[in-house]
């Protein structure tokens, strides 16, 4: 089984490279986190994660002085993507020390995956990445600590919304039970991670809530963000992603959007109730879950706002 070869080169491995997509959430954080704890608990030394930036309000994570943006190695024995369905998503500068690792191993929970590393171990009903990595680590007879516990229900609470989404299964549950039994402060990761926002944040969502716009008789919510705003109001990152989630929450909301720009153009964000808003983001490159997907467009504000609409509507009709 996949597994047993994974444990198999852990053991042989010394070095270890742990990344995850481009502009890391929770469950990216909390997987990365939670692995490398557990090589380090395993008495392995040498693990860089390597995330270009992540949000601060993670930095209460344990073992969070082991992310860094640059390798401190050449090369590594074992290159580990986690919360990513093909390469091309994590941040380019971290590619050739995938490419050039002894052995490649992937974990995701993304329905659609390109299967690119030597090993992959994917479950699209998972709710979280961090929620495979439990049952991976219970099957490979490595101890969950509580520090583990703690990255992996970062990594549970924020993917699930906080146990709202359908993909919310009874092992989520279980597991929740089985960490705080262990002494894992869920109310704290939940109030941390999900509630508390910072002043820059919640400007940035007021912003965005100006700008909503309905349209498809109030079915789809549209609203965007410009580089020109993330400078004045000093938006730190991570400080975006709950915006896309608030449309949805409006009653007779089916899909909700958001449009940031960057520099390669603008990153959208997709989350609908009912429709397979992953299926929208592939016409456009992009990819993610049926309920909560994304793409990046390089195009004017109109001309992109114009596409994805349109798209969105004959999803609807």
């Amino acid at each position: 089984m996949t597994l047993d070869e994974i444990l198999k080169e852990i053991k042989n491995a010394n070095s270890f490279m742990i990344t995850a997509h481009e502009n890391p959430d929770g469950d990216a954080i909390g997987s990365c986190l939670a692995f490398a704890t557990v090589l380090k608990e395993m008495g392995k030394e040498k693990i860089d994660v390597l995330l270009k930036e992540y949000p601060p309000i993670f930095n209460t994570l344990p073992n969070i002085d082991l992310i860094k943006s640059e390798a401190s190695l050449d090369k590594y024995d074992m290159a580990i993507v986690l919360d990513c369905p093909e390469i091309k998503r994590v941040s380019k500068e971290y590619h050739k020390y995938f490419e050039d690792a002894k052995i490649t191993v992937e974990f995701d929970h993304h329905l659609k995956n390109a299967m690119f590393a030597d090993l992959d171990v994917v479950n699209p009903a998972a709710p979280a990445c961090a929620e495979i990595l439990v049952s991976s680590f219970r099957y490979m007879k490595i101890e969950i600590s509580k520090d583990v516990a703690t990255c992996l229900m970062a990594g549970i609470i924020t993917d699930t919304g906080g146990f709202r989404f359908n993909s919310t299964t009874r092992e989520t549950f279980e597991f929740a039970g089985w960490a705080l039994a262990k002494g894992v402060n869920i109310p704290k990761i939940y109030k941390d991670y999900l509630m508390t926002k910072s002043k820059s944040q919640f400007e940035a969502e007021k912003l965005a809530l100006d700008r909503l716009e309905f349209l498809m008789d109030d079915k789809i919510v549209f609203t965007y963000m410009t580089k020109e705003d993330e400078e004045k109001l000093n938006i730190q990152p991570g400080e975006f992603d709950g915006i896309v989630g608030i449309g949805i929450t409006i009653k007779g909301v089916e899909v909700s959007i958001f449009a940031r720009e960057r520099s390669d153009g603008f990153k959208v964000s997709f989350r609908s109730n009912n429709i397979d808003v992953a299926d929208i983001c592939m016409l456009f490159g992009g990819g993610g879950h049926k309920l909560a997907a994304g793409c990046t467009i390089d195009a004017k504000l109109e001309d992109v706002r114009k596409a994805v609409i349109e798209e969105t509507k004959k999803h609807l009709k």
